[in-house]
C-alpha cells in the first residue's frame, strides 16, 4: 500500500517545493519615489526611438571563381559571393564601380589563394580574417571610408 502512495507523496512535496521556491525567489516589488504611486504598466510605456539605419548592404551582383593551384595543378575551385557595408546612398555607385572593385577583389583572392589560404580547413577565423581585412583596405582604396566592411555572404571549395 505505500508503494501505492509513495509517488503521490512525492508528487504533492515535489509541487509544494516549487510552489516555496517560486515564492522565496520573486523579484522584490518596484519602490516608488511617490507613495500611492502606481506602477507603470509596460503596455502605457512609450516605444522607444527607432533610429534610422546610417549603413546598408549591397550584394555585388555575381560570385568570384578563384582557383587553387597545388604543384603546378589545379586542385580546386573556391566559389564566394561579397556584400559591401557601406554608408546610405552608395548603392550607385558601387555599382559604378563595380567592374574596378571586382578587378581588387580577385586580385585579393588571388593572392590568398597562392599563400595557401584555401587550402585545408580554410573556414577557420584565422584564416579568414586577413582575407576580410585586406578585402575591406582594396574597397576603401577605391570608395573611400563611406566603406565599412566587406561580407563574406557564400563560400564554397570544389576539389577538382
Amino acid at each position: 500500500m505505500l508503494s501505492k502512495l509513495l509517488p503521490v507523496i512525492l508528487l504533492l512535496v515535489g509541487t509544494a517545493g516549487g510552489i516555496g521556491a517560486g515564492i522565496v525567489m520573486a523579484p522584490a516589488p518596484e519602490e516608488h519615489a511617490q507613495e500611492g504611486a502606481e506602477p507603470v504598466e509596460e503596455a502605457q510605456k512609450e516605444p522607444e526611438e527607432e533610429k534610422e539605419p546610417t549603413r546598408e548592404f549591397v550584394k555585388m551582383t555575381s560570385q568570384f571563381v578563384v582557383p587553387v593551384v597545388e604543384r603546378e595543378k589545379l586542385s580546386s575551385l573556391v566559389v564566394i559571393s561579397l556584400s559591401l557595408e557601406a554608408n546610405i546612398g552608395l548603392t550607385e555607385k558601387i555599382h559604378a564601380y563595380e567592374p574596378k572593385l571586382r578587378d581588387m577583389f580577385l586580385q585579393v583572392l588571388f593572392d590568398h589563394a597562392n599563400m595557401g589560404g584555401f587550402n585545408g580547413a580554410f573556414t577557420r577565423s584565422d584564416m579568414l580574417t586577413p582575407l576580410r581585412t585586406a578585402l575591406r583596405e582594396a574597397a576603401q582604396k577605391e570608395l573611400g571610408k563611406d566603406i565599412h566592411d566587406v561580407l563574406i555572404v557564400e563560400m564554397s571549395r570544389q576539389d577538382v
